[in-house]
Formats: C-alpha cells, structure tokens, sequence
C-alpha cells in the first residue's frame, strides 16, 4: 500500500535530493510535518556541479542534514559495464539516466541504513521511470526498507500542482528557490552523460575496458572525463528519441552522451573484428536485453547478470588499440592495431591473387546451397 504523509511520522526518512527545488520543496515539507528526514546526495561526477557541496548549502535552510555519499568510482565502473555490454536503449542512446539510478539506490540505501532510515523518498514523477527504478531497487536490495514517492501523494500533489506553487512555498519560510525561466524539463547529469575542431584520438582497449587514452594510462574515472571533455568539444553524442516508458507512455528526450558514445564507438570496431557472425548476433541480442533491464530498473536481476557475465565471454578477446577521427559530431574509423584475436585475414577476403582462401573450394559450398534453393523453388515457396 502507497505511503502518504501522514503515515511517515513514526518513521525515519532518507530523501535522495539533487538540492533542486523538488528537493528542497518535499523536505521542508516533511519536517514542517514532524517527519525526522535525512538528506542524502550521490556524487555520480555530475557536470552541472561545480562543488558537490554546494548541494548541503542549498537544502540546509529546509531543516535537513544532508549526506553526500562519493560514487564516482561506483559510476565509473558501471559506465564500462555498459560500455561493455554496448547496452543502448530506444534510438540507440546510451541510458546514462537508467544506470545512474541503479549506482545511486545500491550506494544511498547502506549510508540510510546505518543512520537508522526505515523508508527511502525519491523525487520522481509519477508519470516517468525513475519512480519505478527507485522503488524496484530498493526492494531488491533492501526489501524491508519502505518507499514514499511524494509525487504519487494526493496531498502533496493537490498542494504543489506545479513549480510556482513549490517557489511560494518556500519563500514563506524566508527560502529562496526561483523556479527558473523558460525550461519545462528537468536535466540529469553524471559521469555518463550531459554534456564541440577536429581530431584524432587513440583507444588502447584491455577485455573490453578503456585502459589508455592518447598514450596515457587512464582509470574508469580518468577514461569517462577525459573522453567526456574531448567528444564533447566534438559535438559527439547528442541523440534524439522518443523513447517507450516503462509506464506505457512516449516520452521525447535529448541525450548528450559524448563520452559514452566515443569510448562506445571505438570498442565496436574491436567487437567487430573478433566475433564471427553467430557470436555477433548473440551478443546484439544479450545487449538489447542487458538495455532494456537498465531502463525498466533491473540491472541487478538474474537475467541481467547472466547476460552480462556471457558477454564478459567476448569481451574478454576484445583487446587492441584504436584510432578514431572526430569530425561535426562523427567518430570515423582510422586504424586499429595490436588486436591479436582478430578474425580478419586480409589474404582470406582479398579480391586479387594471395595465398588466402583458394577460390574454387567455393564451388562445393555453392553446390551445397544450391540444392536447397532449388527445392525451394520447385516447391513453389519462393515468389519473384
């Protein structure tokens, strides 16, 4: 049964806030109604924060301590597990919103925990994802912990039919929280995504993870910002989509994912030279899969796993070093080098004399084929 206001008194709330006016609306709101609150906040490397700090100065006049908990290197890691899985969603964009929430639950449920927090408060719409990633992962990590989604409140949704309502609300307590100008959408940002001159760039790849970067050693962290900082400056990306939500609606976004989309781009061509063409369909399909369980919020279900630890199967050959060139938001092909499990033989496909394939030890194979094409035909099953 949905939690309301009213029944949270007895309770000891952990609100996830990103010190927005949602946030700092429902947690004023909860202790204006005697509701002990904790504030906890994820450092996921967000862009748009220039101090992560900045966010416990902005919810401390609502009467709330705020925790940040540092998941950079958390997000980092899921980046390459993504990456890995090349797990991209609706219009192929990389769903940095969707593994973001899974990082966050897994990271904020221990810290609310030890602070004696029996239910977790999430900001999320109740018409979007986020609301049923939060609660999914709550209860599949912690599932006695309790939910409230103060967008789902008939209370709070009569009081604050919009973000005027929030603004005014809050200045009655002497808060200030403009609602903005013109914007009509909210923007999420981490490591993976939010984010343009022409280059090359070279991607040295170790089992499928980003290892160096132009020459330099580079962490999960390291690979995620500085390949952020050099496809973004190359308009690399941004994608459009009008995505089907987990609640049954459409939904139009715009993701800016340079870093994703560039560490993303230079693996597959290593993908493309070590996978035969059964091994590649199957990896395409446990990617869709690996895709959608991040948007519903499954990533940690069984099935996820289980896809994830098959493609570890051929990530695990998917080692080289790759040259890109950036161009107007492009990633073009220049070389790949030192990939020593590559299935290309270039004597095999060469279309002059080489000691490749031998081409009359096609004719038996095209015999072969020919004898099922003919019956067929002779069937009448096939139609010009």
């Amino acid at each position: 049964m949905a939690l309301s206001i009213h029944d949270l008194k007895k309770e000891k709330v952990g609100t996830c806030v990103s010190g927005g006016l949602d946030s700092r609306t429902i947690s004023k709101r909860l202790t204006e109604a005697g509701v002990p609150v904790v504030a906890f906040a994820a450092d996921l490397g967000q862009p748009d924060e220039t101090d992560i700090n900045d966010i416990r100065t902005r919810m401390a006049p609502c009467g709330v301590d705020t925790v940040i908990v540092d998941l950079k290197a958390a997000m980092a890691e899921a980046c390459c597990e993504v990456l890995e899985a090349q797990a991209m969603y609706d219009g192929g964009y990389w769903n940095s919103t969707g593994i973001a929430r899974a990082v966050t639950v897994r990271g904020l449920l221990p810290e609310m925990q030890k602070r004696g927090c029996t239910v977790l408060s999430h900001g999320a719409t109740g018409r979007g994802n986020d609301q049923m990633r939060f609660e999914r992962y709550t209860n599949v990590l912690a599932p006695d912990m309790r939910v409230y989604a103060p967008w789902r409140d008939p209370e709070l949704l009569r009081q604050f039919p919009g973000r005027t309502q929030m603004a005014e609300y809050l200045a009655g307590f002497g808060i200030s929280a403009p609602v903005g100008g013109k914007k009509k959408y909210s923007t999420d940002a981490n490591l993976a995504g939010l984010s343009h001159e022409a280059e090359d760039l070279e991607s040295r790849f170790v089992r499928g993870r980003a290892v160096a970067i132009n020459g330099r050693d580079v962490t999960p962290i390291e690979a995620m910002v500085l390949a952020n900082g050099i496809g973004g400056r190359n308009g690399v990306g941004m994608k459009h989509a009008l995505e089907n939500r987990v609640v049954g609606t459409k939904s139009r976004g715009v993701y800016e994912s340079p870093g994703m989309e560039l560490l993303g781009a230079a693996l597959r061509f290593v993908y493309q030279a070590v996978m035969d063409r059964r091994a590649t369909l199957l990896f395409q399909q446990l990617s869709k899969l690996v895709a959608d369980q991040i948007y519903d919020g499954r990533y940690f279900d069984p099935a996820t796993q289980a896809a994830r630890a098959a493609i570890g199967v051929f990530a695990q050959h998917a080692s080289g070093t790759v040259r890109v060139g950036l161009y107007k938001g492009n990633v073009l092909f220049l070389s790949q080098t030192g990939c020593r499990a590559s299935l290309y033989n270039e004597a095999d496909s060469s279309m002059e004399a080489s000691a490749g394939l031998n081409p009359v030890s096609s004719q038996g194979f095209a015999e072969i084929q020919s004898v099922e094409a003919r019956a067929m035909a002779r069937a009448g099953q096939i139609r010009s």
